[in-house]
């Protein structure tokens, strides 16, 4: 069953739809008008009552601007300046659709294809316009729309096979459908970045869907439409409850570190994480920021019950390659002279796929270093991602960043005096602190941390 419904299409701008269309393989797709397009993408033949007035008006529908308002009409020009706009527009039509295709090696040979046919089609039905000057109106309209009426086949080519396998998603958002799991072949189906967005897959899953077969030079078959995840119609998953409107709770499942490192023991027992914490660790430059999270990371990685993705933003070049060099190499990698959207991006999409591990009821462990470079709404967002869900699975976030950005359940401040003397542990007491210390340590725990603290606060003093 697909995922799409005919009334959420009706309701689409005309740019959603482009989108969807691009996606799922469909030529000519910016010739059509709305109703055809929603027709072509649900798999049904294109009305034929519109067709003599298509010639006209399709390339005003394609230039819609994402509101979906008209654009303003064309006055008509010579069949010289025709042709030479229509060559100018098409160049900036194809370079535009390049904006889609995958950032991967394989996702980016299953793209290639699909962005020329379109262009091929546009080109022909804009020589036909141009050519009415000299034969007349009549005979260019009917040349075009013979052209656009030609596409739609094209476009409902039928799917080649049923294919289902499992997923795996890839860094740069797209995936593919691995039918001899976990091992790559050349039977894997490529699934497109607003497919996996669409039905929030992750790496796992197992999907059932009609695949269509390889055009020209794409090396892999595409899949045409989600049908089955995990066993369950898609459109049950898709129409599921949001994240943000799932019940949470307080943190109340201690996640056991088990280090003999003083620092993490320190952490453990005096500013204990939980399953669903928001963590930040916090201090001066060379505090002992990053190596902490690092050894955070060797702490936790390793488990059953944890899915742990590690993202750099902002991070230097050497300290990048000690990452890769580790036991969990980073899903995303972004140095510090990258632009504050683009770490944000590389923060956004680790935190999207967590969501989605969470919501299906796992455990989900992201590390990031460090929310500094991000725009301070993009790093409260991602901290905000956290949280655990009542009767469900967690989202744990653990970053570094200078200072607390608001919306923590932990705080874990460093102290770079300590740091810079070689003194263990480098836990600064008087400003780390725990929410809810009671759920997770017990009352006689908690009690004993405050104990803690004010010896701390009084030896400063």
């Amino acid at each position: 069953m697909a995922v799409l419904e005919r009334s959420e299409l009706e309701a689409s701008p005309l740019a959603d739809l482009h989108a969807i269309a691009n996606q799922i393989g469909l030529d000519g797709f910016r010739r059509l008008r709305k109703a055809d397009l929603i027709n072509a993408i649900l798999g049904e033949p294109a009305g034929s009552e519109d067709s003599d007035e298509r010639s006209e008006d399709s390339l005003g529908d394609s230039e819609d601007d994402e509101e979906g308002r008209p654009a303003r009409p064309r006055r008509r020009r010579s069949s010289r300046s025709r042709r030479s706009s229509s060559a100018a527009l098409g160049d900036s039509e194809e370079s535009s659709e390049s904006d889609e295709s995958s950032e991967s090696d394989e996702g980016s040979e299953s793209e290639s294809s699909e962005r020329a046919a379109p262009s091929r089609a546009r080109s022909g039905a804009r020589r036909a316009r141009g050519r009415s000057t000299r034969g007349g109106a009549a005979a260019a309209d009917a040349s075009a729309a013979s052209v656009e009426r030609a596409e739609p086949a094209d476009a409902l080519e039928a799917p080649g096979r049923i294919a289902e396998g499992v997923v795996e998603v890839l860094g740069n958002g797209s995936a593919f459908l691995r039918v001899d799991p976990p091992e790559p072949s050349d039977e894997d189906v490529y699934i497109s970045a607003a497919q996996v967005r669409r039905c929030e897959l992750v790496s796992g899953d197992r999907v059932t869907g009609p695949v269509r077969t390889p055009r020209r030079s794409e090396r892999y078959s595409s899949l045409v439409r989600i049908d089955m995840i995990n066993g369950a119609s898609a459109d049950t998953v898709a129409d599921g409850v949001r994240y943000e409107d799932l019940p949470v709770a307080w943190p109340s499942e201690r996640l056991a570190l088990g280090s003999k490192d003083p620092t993490l023991e320190a952490i453990e027992w005096l500013t204990p994480l939980g399953r669903g914490s928001r963590a930040v660790i916090v201090g001066a430059r060379h505090a002992g920021k990053t190596e902490t999270l690092r050894r955070l990371l060797d702490a936790l990685s390793g488990r059953d019950d944890l899915e742990v993705s590690v993202v750099l933003a902002g991070a230097r070049p050497e300290e990048i390659q000690e990452w890769q060099d580790g036991a969990v190499p980073p899903v995303v990698a972004v140095s510090f002279a990258a632009s504050a959207d683009s770490q944000g991006q590389a923060v956004e999409r680790a935190i999207d796929a967590a969501r989605r591990v969470a919501a299906r009821g796992a455990h989900a462990l992201v590390l990031i270093d460090s929310l500094d470079g991000l725009n301070p709404h993009t790093a409260r967002k991602a901290l905000a991602g956290a949280r655990c869900l009542r009767g469900g699975g967690s989202l744990t976030v653990i970053a570094t960043a200078a200072r607390p950005f608001g919306g923590e359940t932990t705080v874990i401040a460093l102290d770079a005096t300590l740091t810079s003397t070689g003194r263990q542990p480098i836990l600064d007491l008087t400003n780390s602190a725990t929410l809810k210390l009671e759920l997770l340590v017990g009352e006689d725990g908690a009690e004993a941390v405050t104990k803690a603290r004010a010896a701390a606060v009084e030896a400063a003093g």
